[in-house]
């Protein structure tokens, strides 16, 4: 049985134990934060750092982020050097197709699909019930919301937050840390670093 550590103990983290079966050892959350040290999160020792050297061959899987540092995501997860551990997983609920890709640290929620053809790049985040339809590709650091649908063959770069509810139509592409807001839906391209919302999604002022 793999060991697990879950890394920080934040909203992410917290869900990722509904999708964690009984073939994990999950030994509990690693986080920076010293007022979290050494509490109980549902149950779970919140730990420093020093667990990944406690626990040699335990896997790790990390998702920090929200919208406000999700561009910070690629150097919290650099950080923990943790390359040869990471953890994959994927929802009992969630449907990957045998034509899919997933890369390492990725987390999979109840009811994602991720449909033939898909791309799903390294250390990504997709929340519950969101679709990425046939041959589209999410990129190395990004996180996408619940309920988004990302279309077929649509481009979403690295280290992008989606929020919930929002869409991405067909072929669409979205650059480098663009976030794209809460029930927005995308239907021509986003350039790297904006920030666009609405329906159709226009950039922020």
């Amino acid at each position: 049985m793999p060991q697990l550590l879950l890394f920080p103990c934040n909203g992410n983290a917290v869900e990722a134990l509904d999708a964690l079966d009984a073939g994990w050892d999950v030994l509990g959350f690693v986080d920076d934060a010293l007022s979290k040290q050494g509490t109980l999160c549902h149950g779970l020792t919140v730990y420093s750092r020093a667990a990944f050297a406690r626990w040699p061959e335990a896997q790790v899987l990390a998702v920090p982020g929200s919208p406000q540092s999700y561009r910070a995501r690629r150097a919290a997860i650099e950080g923990l050097g943790c390359d040869a551990r990471w953890a994959q997983v994927i929802h009992p609920a969630a449907r990957v197709s045998r034509h899919a890709r997933l890369g390492r640290n990725v987390l999979l929620m109840a009811g994602v699909v991720v449909c033939a053809g898909a791309v799903v790049g390294e250390h990504v985040c997709i929340l519950p019930n969101s679709v990425i339809h046939h041959d589209a590709r999410i990129g190395d650091f990004s996180l996408v919301g619940s309920n988004v649908s990302v279309a077929g063959g649509a481009r979403v770069g690295e280290n992008c937050y989606l929020a919930s509810g929002s869409s991405v139509i067909d072929g669409a592409e979205i650059g480098d840390f663009a976030l794209v807001g809460l029930a927005s839906t995308v239907l021509r391209g986003v350039a790297p670093n904006a920030r666009v919302a609405g329906s159709p999604a226009r950039v922020l002022g």
